[in-house]
């Protein structure tokens, strides 16, 4: 197939990049489409690099004032798989309370995913869950998970199962507690809040 030409630069900014997408999207492997701009879409090619790394080429055509041409490629069906990082080196680093290590940010995912850390003897109050199970694995540090039947001690390599709308608290122990969370795409519906760090 004959590559297709995009002009963007009289569409408004907001549909440019979902406009791009969608096209690139439709496309078959080996088709491509030249993208015209008045700037250089460097800010496309990030977005390109964190949701679609591997799927595709990127080749300067024309790189001039208000004239910008770009050829994207696709080169596989799919976004192939890859490394999005290491779990050791992000619980490595310091943490004063609680923090998001690490979370998964493609915006067409299908799947939520965050590395959450805490301090010595920090903690997650208790909360409901929302509506979807969540899967936890304890990759570093140990403590205890709160549930209404009672507390459990969790440890790192612990692989934990938080059902939909269940009550759960974290605390960490004294080296801390770091675990990932895995469950499917959702809307943000509820915001946790760490209690402050306590003396033990």
């Amino acid at each position: 197939m004959p590559d297709i030409t995009l002009d963007v630069r009289e569409i408004p900014k907001p549909q440019r990049h979902p406009k791009i997408f969608s096209l690139f999207d439709s496309l078959a492997v080996g088709d491509a489409v030249i993208l015209v701009n008045d700037h250089d879409p460097r800010h496309l090619h990030d977005e390109f690099e964190a949701d679609r790394a591997g799927g595709y080429s990127w080749d300067y055509l024309v790189r001039e004032k208000r004239d910008y041409q770009v050829r994207i490629s696709k080169t596989t069906a799919t976004t192939p798989p890859r490394r999005l990082g290491n779990t050791a080196e992000l619980t490595n680093a310091a943490v004063d309370d609680a923090d998001v290590a690490w979370k998964l940010t493609s915006p067409d995912r299908h799947l939520d995913s965050n590395l959450i850390r805490l301090a010595a003897d920090g903690e997650i109050a208790e909360h409901a869950g929302g509506e979807v199970d969540v899967l936890v694995h304890v990759v570093a540090g140990s403590g205890r998970l709160g549930t209404e039947a009672g507390d459990l001690e969790v440890a790192a390599g612990d692989l934990l199962w938080l059902p939909r709308r269940s009550q759960r608290a974290f605390r960490a122990g004294p080296d801390g507690l770091s675990y990932l969370t895995v469950h499917t795409h959702r809307e943000p519906t509820l915001t946790i809040e760490p209690l402050a760090r306590r003396d033990a």
